[in-house]
Order: C-alpha cells, then sequence, then structure tokens
C-alpha cells in the first residue's frame, strides 16, 4: 500500500480517533489505527471494542492495501510535521514508510489481519439533526451515573418516536430530560436504546466537525448503534438492562414555583459552594416571599451566605441540595430565566427552563439532602 495526504487532512482525521483508540490495553492491536487505501481515498478505523470510529479524507493512491500503526505515535510525530503532504507506504513487514520533505521515518505496525472488523450499519431509522443531538447530550449527559457496578446508568436513554426525540439521563440522586418534540426529528418507527457515556463524548467531538445544518443518519442493530456523520462513522454497543421508569421519577405535583435569573442563582451558588462540605457539597437553600437564601458552613473552611431576588410566593422552605448538582444545569441551560418548582422540603425539586413556548422541554430532577 502506498498513498499521498494533505498533512492537515490526515492530523483532522486522526485526532478524532483518539478518545477511541485503547490506551493501556492487554491486546497491541488495539492501540493502532487501522489504514486502508481505496479508489483515491484513505479510511481510518479505530475501535476498543466497545467503541469504533471509521473516517476518511482524499488521498493519491499510489497501490491499494491496508495495514496498521500505533494511533497516538502516528498522530504525535505528523503534527510535527512541516504544512505539506507526505506520502505513507507499507512495507513487507508490516512497517510504515513515511515521507515528507527532507524526513524519513518508519514506523513499525502490525498486520491488518489481527485488527477487529467493524459490524456493518444496517437500515436507516433516523435522520437527526447533528446540533439538536448535540445540545441533548449537552444537557444530560452530567447526570450520568459514574458507578461502573450501575451499569445501566452509565449513559443515556435515547427514545425515538415519531414526532419527537427524548433523551434522559439519571444517578439514582438526580434526572435530566430533554425531550425536542418535532416532526422533523421524528423517525417514522419508534425506538430506543441505552447510549453510552464514551460513545456520547465522541457523539459532540464529531458534531462539532459537523455545518451547523447538518443531520446525522442513525441507525441500530440489537447489539449495536450507528451514527454516521457524512464520511465518519461511529459505532457503539449498546448498553443493557432495564433503564429505571423515569415517568415515575418527574415531579406531578410541585405547586411551588421559584422564578430567578439563571446568572444571579448560578453565580451565588458559585461562591457559597465555596465553604460547602468537600465530600458531600451541601448547601442550605432557604425560599421566603420575593428572595431566596444560599448558607454553607463547614469546619474547615468557614461559612458564607448570599441572597438573591425571586418570584416566590409559596410558604417558608429551607432545602438541603447538593451545590454542584444545581450548578450543573444552571451551566447547561441557555435560558436566562429559570423555574425552580416544589412540594415539600422532603420531595424532589425540578428545576427547568423558562421558555416561551418553545417545542424543547428541559427538566431537572434533584433530590433534597438532610443537613
Amino acid at each position: 500500500m502506498e498513498f499521498t495526504v494533505s498533512k492537515a487532512d490526515l492530523v483532522r482525521e486522526l485526532s478524532l480517533s483518539q478518545g477511541v483508540v485503547e490506551k493501556k490495553t492487554t491486546i497491541p492491536i488495539l492501540s493502532n489505527v487501522l489504514l486502508e487505501a481505496k479508489n483515491d481515498r484513505i479510511t481510518l478505523t479505530a475501535t476498543d471494542l466497545e467503541l469504533g470510529i471509521r473516517c476518511s479524507c482524499a488521498a493519491k493512491v499510489k497501490k491499494e492495501g491496508s495495514g496498521t500503526i500505533p494511533a497516538r505515535k502516528l498522530l504525535d510525530y505528523v503534527r510535527l510535521l512541516p504544512d505539506v503532504d507526505l506520502t505513507i507506504k507499507f512495507l513487507e513487514n508490516h512497517w510504515a514508510s513515511l515521507v515528507c520533505g527532507r524526513s524519513r521515518t518508519r514506523i513499525a505496525g502490525m498486520s491488518r489481519e489481527s485488527f477487529p472488523e467493524l459490524p456493518q450499519m444496517p437500515e436507516t431509522i433516523a435522520e437527526i439533526p447533528v446540533k439538536l443531538l448535540a445540545s441533548m447530550i449537552s444537557r444530560t449527559a452530567f447526570a450520568i451515573s459514574l458507578e461502573e457496578s450501575r451499569f445501566t446508568l452509565n449513559g443515556a436513554l435515547l427514545l425515538l418516536k415519531t414526532d419527537s426525540t427524548t433523551m434522559v439521563a439519571t444517578d439514582g440522586h438526580r434526572l435530566a430530560y430533554v425531550e425536542i418534540v418535532s416532526p422533523a426529528a421524528g423517525t417514522g418507527k419508534s425506538f430506543r436504546a441505552l447510549v453510552p457515556k464514551k460513545a456520547m463524548a465522541e457523539i459532540v467531538k464529531l458534531a462539532d466537525e459537523s455545518s451547523a445544518d447538518s443531520k446525522l443518519v442513525f441507525a441500530g442493530d440489537e447489539n449495536h448503534l450507528f451514527f454516521q456523520f457524512g464520511e465518519r462513522m461511529l459505532i457503539t454497543r449498546k448498553l443493557t438492562g432495564n433503564f429505571p421508569d423515569y415517568d415515575k421519577v418527574l415531579p406531578k405535583d410541585n405547586v411551588h414555583t421559584a422564578k430567578l435569573n439563571r446568572d444571579e442563582i448560578r453565580s451565588a451558588i458559585e461562591r457559597v459552594s465555596q465553604f460547602a462540605d468537600e465530600r458531600s457539597r451541601a448547601i442550605r437553600v432557604q425560599f421566603t416571599a420575593g428572595e431566596i437564601k444560599i448558607f454553607s458552613s463547614s469546619v474547615e473552611t468557614g461559612e458564607s451566605e448570599e441572597s438573591v431576588p425571586s418570584e416566590y410566593a409559596g410558604p417558608d422552605m429551607e432545602i438541603g441540595f447538593n451545590a454542584q448538582y444545581l450548578l450543573d444545569f444552571l451551566r447547561a441551560t441557555s435560558q436566562e430565566q429559570i423555574a425552580f418548582e416544589l412540594k415539600d422540603q422532603k420531595s424532589a425539586g425540578e428545576l427547568r427552563p423558562v421558555t416561551d413556548g418553545t417545542e424543547d422541554h428541559y427538566r431537572y430532577v434533584v433530590m433534597p439532602m438532610r443537613i
């Protein structure tokens, strides 16, 4: 195999594979990227057996073929080359020869035969606007559980219906829910799957490389999910197991509402939480007519208190919350006004942006803490 490719094109596509390539693995081939040259294009494939990515770019192919090279080593080296074309040629011993200007380098590769095959994409289920899916991920991914033992919570539920797209994530202490009601986002058929957190991070990276109005082609089979962004394809294994019944968690009877300016309450919590207990991150939130007060105290660091104006006319209440949980939502939403909905001091609170009747429903449920 021999081809010539633009250094900038190769670096761009190699960079997208780095989040998938296994850094520390007992299977050496998983640290490599598979290069395939055919029909004046090169295709790059990387996988960790759970997640796979396939990218491609234009190249002048002198001899078709394939081979594998350590992905990190290749990227680190090519990045340092001048911004001109480079020629890569695979030798009989699986090593790769790289020629760029006056630079001559050989990198030890491995046989293509030992590289895992990625599954083929099945029939398309939906075309989803790329920025829409990335936006849903950014508003839910932070609520995914970090406990590996709770594997059904190590990802988000993606639910496609004929007229809406929904994503839900929870770690048992909080739940983030986004629903976009739009025929354009719909699919013609319903589909439900658990998307792993690592795959969601890679989807956001690929979305950043896509044009603002582009759509991704989505498909799924019994074991895998497929996200195709033009010439790039992300394949991930589904998470197995039963996701919690989120509908039972979403509050139905939170009758008291405090309306707040997002920036004001976020800044106040950021300052006050500096003096919260480092382990629990607990703060006290006091709801009174016309304002909300936030308190924190720690034997080691000190104490802090702030108040922010609020539209609130319910009974006086004081509730403990994890400050980080509140900040995660306040940093993820873009609306200026947010509503904090409550029932009583022992029930879950719900935060949501105050919208002007858009078809975008964002709800965030957070459990209270004992202080």
